[in-house]
């Protein structure tokens, strides 16, 4: 595909809120996985010191680490939501969501991008497709993870098995057509929600093998605000999917 590869200009989203144990392991991964890409660090005002880590990381590799610091802890969406501004306004053609603990292997990048060059407007990094594997969760949060998935899934209508999946790779024209102004949506309805959008708007979403590892340094964020939130709008994006598509409404 030579130099018209979407994925030769990459940039690769980090959201941190104390994640100064974790943020110079993963930066340095993606780096060694992919010398290419460049890294956005997107930092919510952390109070254990990982923005001023992070400015370190970017001075010692100014051209492809960058930082962003936000006032307060903002959430995971709107984290994504600024650096996706940011990303496209400096004409980055795929941009990747990617967890700062570890749980995303940079290692499995590739795959991400390779499907992005492939032709898919949206890559998910899937833990339930032939090829994925969860490794170090309790059963508690897989049961609750993969139920999530189904009753996403069923209610809307789709056949992507790991819509809830925060390792991904998006086409900038994705992130320009599907309404990112209007998204106030967090945590795992975040990623419900953009992939929803993605479907609907027409784009070609496709789901790629990934091994997902449980964090072994800091602690999870999920909370179950953030669960509630995806059973409610979820429900409510299926009836209106289903009324819209019973009317001939296409949005």
């Amino acid at each position: 595909m030579g130099e018209d590869r979407p994925s030769q200009r990459t940039l690769v989203i980090i959201p941190t809120y104390n994640e100064r144990e974790n943020l110079p392991l993963i930066v340095g991964r993606v780096h060694a996985a992919r010398p290419d890409v460049h890294v956005l660090v997107v930092d919510d005002d952390s109070p254990d010191g990982t923005g001023q880590l992070a400015d370190e990381l970017a001075l010692a590799d100014p051209d492809r680490v960058h930082v962003m610091h936000r006032a307060g802890k903002g959430g995971l969406g709107a984290a994504y939501l600024a650096g996706f501004a940011w990303g496209l306004g400096r004409g980055y053609s795929v941009l990747v969501e990617m967890d700062a603990d570890g749980s995303h292997a940079p290692e499995e990048l590739y795959r991400l991008l390779d499907a992005v060059d492939a032709g898919a407007d949206l890559a998910i990094g899937s833990r339930y497709v032939p090829g994925g594997a969860i490794r170090n969760w309790p059963r508690r949060r897989l049961v609750l993870s993969r139920t999530a998935n189904t009753y996403a899934r069923v209610l809307l209508g789709v056949k992507i098995h790991d819509i809830t999946a925060g390792y991904r790779a998006y086409r900038h024209d994705v992130l320009e057509k599907i309404g990112l102004d209007d998204v106030d949506s967090k945590g795992y309805c975040f990623q419900i929600d953009l992939t929803w959008r993605a479907i609907n708007a027409g784009f070609t979403v496709v789901e790629v093998p990934i091994t997902f590892t449980e964090r072994e340094l800091g602690v999870s964020k999920m909370s179950g605000s953030n669960i509630r939130e995806a059973m409610s709008q979820v429900a409510k994006w299926g009836i209106r999917g289903r009324l819209d598509r019973a009317r001939g409404v296409v949005r």
